[in-house]
């Protein structure tokens, strides 16, 4: 995978996502089958246990959550138990539900997942049935413009708009015009998720579309097959519909991107388990609305997406990802180090939980450039100074920006991995600016190690850990061996140093 992309997640931003949709209900009854039913040829599911998530634009709005962006919520759903639950649950991920209405003559969507295994033939769960409450039909103008108003009122304060289309009868062509037209007016990207239908002129104007193959084949009559067979629809979609974007997306054959400059590119999937379909296509708009809104390319958006999605279908029903997840599959696949490389919000939690349990926090810093003997001394050394040892690694361009275009010799994403392998680090984070300053207020870590050598040249972040009652120690210096040393040596033996 590029380099960038590690690069891209471990420095994104927060991006402020409106978020416009069908929102609906999910709920999971999970048991086991243990028999036929005597009244029907029928498994006979014993509920062990049951589960709400937020479903349909929920669903993005939780994924969104996950990755950590500021989620604004536009729909409608009932004043019923359901609608109450849905709107607790949203409100619980720290998502905006201001831009949701209440409709007292329409029930909230609820699907219901019946989700069972054979546990004597050794079966996975699988889903048996699903049973959906649903009205379907235009909500009513009122709502439509309730919305809009709603809407127009948000749109000069965000990066970027999704439309989650469920067909669940809020996106009306009065509604889909009306947020089309906001974002052209404020230059705001919109990205939709189309729903069933062979009429995309209703998304007509939008930055970019991403149909699924059976959607793209609804839509075009064009049976997706191969590139060319996307290519052919793709520029279809694009030039009947002024969409500056076309993302099919493709299951089995990955993601395949379509400009309006005429270039395309057809992502291929990592192989994968795939477990459950549902919410791949609601992850892929997620990623895209995350990466894009934070100012990133849509290639580099599909490239993520299309490995969250693979994430995603390895996973029962819709469930987030988090960043951290995505890095590590970025990083190295399956391979447990890998899951060391962490994200800083999400490294956050994960020292409070170890602070919970008493355990003493270290950290140390540095760009680890070409691995020696002295890294893995002064590592050895942080680790003895308490329970979990957390490692700030400077990306390519923080090392290039102290010691010059020529270095670092070995990439971030290599660097990492070589320091997630190691025994003595528990965690390793990646960071973009010239000093740790900003990381270690973040970390607050119960011990700062840094090299003796900096004793005189003064240990940045010592005020800070100090002022809480935090240590700093100074690690002993391995004399004669550096990076520059081994590189000196190897051009001098290889004679191109006299």
């Amino acid at each position: 995978m590029s380099e960038n992309l590690v690069h891209i997640l471990t420095n994104i931003g927060k991006p402020n996502i409106l978020l416009v949709g069908d929102f609906m209900l999910d709920k999971y009854v999970w048991g086991e089958v243990k028999r036929i039913s005597q009244e029907a040829p029928i498994p006979v599911l014993n509920v062990t246990s049951e589960e709400i998530r937020p479903g349909g634009a929920g669903s993005v709005a939780n994924n969104l959550a996950r990755l950590g962006a500021n989620v604004f919520c536009y729909g409608v759903i009932g004043t019923d138990n359901e609608g109450r639950l849905l709107l607790d649950n949203l409100n619980d991920l720290g998502v905006d539900t201001d831009g949701i209405v209440q409709d007292y003559d329409r029930p909230t969507t609820v699907k219901v997942r019946m989700m069972g295994h054979l546990q004597s033939a050794g079966k996975g769960i699988q889903q048996l049935l699903r049973v959906d409450y649903e009205k379907t039909d235009d909500i009513e103008e009122e709502k439509q413009e309730e919305i809009i108003n709603k809407i127009e009122g948000k749109i000069q304060q965000v990066d970027i708009v999704l439309i989650s289309d469920m067909n669940k009868g809020l996106l009306s062509r009065r509604i889909l015009d009306a947020v089309i037209r906001l974002c052209r007016d404020h230059n705001v990207p919109v990205i939709v998720d189309p729903g069933l239908t062979k009429d995309y002129g209703i998304y007509r104007g939008a930055t970019a579309i991403t149909p699924n193959r059976f959607e793209t084949k609804l839509s075009t009559g064009i049976k997706i097959t191969d590139v060319k067979s996307m290519k052919s629809a793709g520029k279809k979609l694009l030039e009947e519909n002024l969409f500056e974007y076309v993302i099919i997306t493709a299951d089995k054959d990955g993601m395949f991107l379509y400009s309006r400059d005429g270039e395309c590119k057809l992502i291929s999937t990592v192989p994968k388990d795939v477990y459950d379909v549902s919410g791949a296509g609601d992850m892929v708009l997620s990623i895209f609305g995350f990466v894009v809104g934070s100012k990133n390319s849509f290639e580099d958006a599909a490239m993520i997406a299309n490995v969250a999605a693979g994430i995603e279908v390895g996973k029962i029903g819709a469930v987030p990802i988090s960043k951290s997840d995505i890095l590590s599959e970025l990083m190295g696949g399956s391979n447990p180090l890998y899951t060391k490389i962490k994200v800083l919000d999400e490294l956050e939690e994960i020292l409070n939980s170890h602070r919970k349990e008493n355990k003493k926090i270290v950290f140390t810093n540095g760009c680890f450039d070409i691995l020696h003997i002295g890294h893995i001394e002064y590592l050895k050394f942080s680790r003895r100074q308490g329970d979990v040892l957390v490692i700030g690694l400077n990306t390519d361009r923080s090392v290039r920006e102290q010691k010059g275009d020529k270095r670092p010799f070995v990439s971030e994403d290599e660097r990492a991995r070589l320091i997630s392998a190691l025994e003595d680090v528990s965690y390793v984070i990646l960071f973009d600016e010239l000093t740790p300053e900003k990381l270690i207020r973040r970390i607050k870590p119960d011990v700062l190690v840094k090299g003796e050598d900096w004793k005189e040249k003064g240990v940045i972040g010592r005020e800070f850990v100090e002022s809480y009652g935090g240590k700093v120690i100074l690690a002993p210096f391995v004399k004669d061996v550096s990076t520059t040393d081994i590189v000196s040596r190897i051009l001098e033996r290889s004679g191109k140093l006299r």
